[in-house]
């Protein structure tokens, strides 16, 4: 039984389709057929059979891909041990992140990898939130959050470390009638024009508490995935919104309110497969995230004075 083998059913078993596994590791479905009837020969059983228009695990092949967690967590373990005799952790670590989260994070990162033998190699989206576990396919790292847990929908099973905790603010007009106000609550903003998020996305759960709390639906004007959309909609004076703390910039028409009443903080979570997680230069990564979100913490600011936290980098 050969690790590529393994490697190859789990990532079968995750992207549905030997074409979707070709295109993520850069070689052809045929070269892949031939290592599964490789594999196939060596240990007497079949692993793949047709189905529909391609190929579906067999018995076996599912047990295999299942065991593949374990076997390559535990070489991976076994070569943390031998790289930590080789010195400081060195290697690159791709990255995944959703914007908002990678522009509070990544600059205080870079800074603090400036000195290491860690490259990272970076790339961002912007996803549902039960959508990011499926990343860590093809990242070692994924930046998720999750506004009603500390395991973002999708992850168990996946190792997961909360690197930050972010308040969520109501974004207002700095001439708008609220702006003066310390803090606001659901009966203060139930009435007015809402900058949402499309369905599935972890800030929604905020407007339906909102909702919960007031007993009012709330008029969403649109749904938008960017942040930096959602403060040109509100700094002109379309409606209000819902935008994070750390990383949302100092704009002379836009304040930030603190929401009381219900839950408004989102956990932001480091998210990998349980044999890159062994990776030397993964943990320390992820020892790194967890330190400049510490920084941000103690740096927290009241959210009205429109000012910027003071970044890390």
């Amino acid at each position: 039984m050969e690790v590529r083998h393994l490697e190859l059913l789990r990532d079968l078993r995750d992207r549905g389709t030997l074409a979707a596994v070709a295109e993520a590791s850069f070689r052809t479905p045929s070269a892949l057929s031939q290592q599964l009837k490789t594999a196939e020969r060596e240990l007497g059983v079949a692993l793949v059979e047709p189905y529909s228009r391609g190929l579906r695990l067999t018995w076996a092949g599912q047990i295999l891909a299942d065991g593949a967690d374990d076997v390559l967590t535990a070489v991976a373990r076994v070569q943390g041990r031998l790289d930590a005799g080789r010195g400081a952790p060195a290697g690159t670590v791709k990255i995944g992140t959703l914007p908002s989260a990678g522009a509070a994070l990544m600059p205080g990162l870079f800074t603090r990898l400036a000195d290491t033998l860690i490259d990272v190699v970076l790339d961002d989206f912007d996803l549902a939130e039960a959508d990011y576990a499926a990343r860590t396919a093809d990242a070692d790292l994924v930046i998720a959050h999750s506004l009603s847990a500390d395991v973002p929908a999708g992850a168990h099973g996946l190792v997961s470390r909360v690197v930050l905790r972010e308040p969520i603010d109501v974004a207002v007009p700095s001439h708008h009638r609220l702006a003066s106000r310390d803090a606001v609550g659901p009966a203060d903003v139930c009435h007015e024009p809402w900058v949402a998020v499309p369905p599935g996305y972890p800030f929604g759960t905020i407007h339906e508490s909102i909702e919960a709390a007031s007993g009012v639906p709330l008029n969403r004007i649109a749904r938008v995935r960017d942040n930096r959309l959602v403060e040109s909609l509100v700094e002109a004076g379309h409606g209000v919104g819902l935008l994070p703390r750390f990383s949302t910039p100092a704009s002379a028409g836009l304040v930030l309110l603190p929401l009381t009443g219900v839950r408004a903080t989102r956990s932001i979570v480091a998210l990998a497969r349980r044999d890159r997680a062994q990776r030397r230069a993964v943990s320390a990564v992820v020892d790194l995230l967890a330190e400049v979100g510490a920084t941000l913490e103690e740096r927290v600011r009241p959210a009205r004075t429109s000012t910027a936290p003071t970044r890390t980098s």
